[in-house]
């Protein structure tokens, strides 16, 4: 995909915001991540003070998030996932998205700044529906807040403070955001 640029509403980013690439062991989060059995290894980003970021996940998560699966897969991590269909195992999210009246907030597990709000312009149970179909929160460009998201060039999406969110995949209907339950499970600060 590299070399890329998405339309507007998208903001675009650049390696900067990650920085420098160094190999990093996976350690116990390699049987919860989306990869095959023969990748070994994570590619995380130096100098920054933890991998990607400056500070690791908060330390309690909502929806009851595994805080060591998101702290490997938000700041020691450039291209792998959560396993397809996480969200849907979380029952706390479940529960409060199937109860929500009005759009949901996510925010970044690392800062707990407000990166997605859903669903815009269209029904929870239409989100949900999408979701399910691609195995992950996915969110268009209405929902995302372009203050602290960005695009980089290969479709990568991260935070304006370097955690890896997801990927951008468009499809027909434009913009697909899919993105990691685990990287936006933040408490607001």
């Amino acid at each position: 995909m590299g070399g890329k640029t998405f339309g507007p509403p998208v903001v675009m980013g650049d390696e900067s915001i990650m920085v420098s690439t160094i190999e990093r062991g996976l350690g116990s989060i390699a049987p919860s991540l989306h990869i095959g059995s023969s990748h070994t290894r994570l590619f995380a980003q130096d100098p920054k003070a933890h991998g990607t970021s400056d500070t690791p996940v908060q330390a309690q998560l909502r929806w009851n998030c595994d805080r060591e699966l998101a702290d490997g897969i938000c700041n020691f991590n450039r291209h792998y996932a959560e396993n397809s269909g996480y969200f849907e195992k979380i029952s706390a999210f479940m529960q409060e998205a199937k109860a929500a009246t009005q759009p949901m907030e996510y925010y970044d597990s690392n800062t707990g700044k407000l990166l997605f709000t859903a669903p815009k312009g269209r029904s929870m149970e239409d989100y949900l529906v999408e979701s399910k179909a691609h195995g992950w929160p996915s969110f268009r460009d209405e929902e995302v807040n372009w203050e602290f998201v960005r695009v980089l060039p290969d479709g990568e999406t991260v935070s304006v403070d370097g955690t890896h969110l997801g990927h951008n995949i468009p499809d027909k209907s434009g913009n697909r955001y899919c993105i990691n339950l685990v990287s936006v499970a933040g408490n607001s600060v």
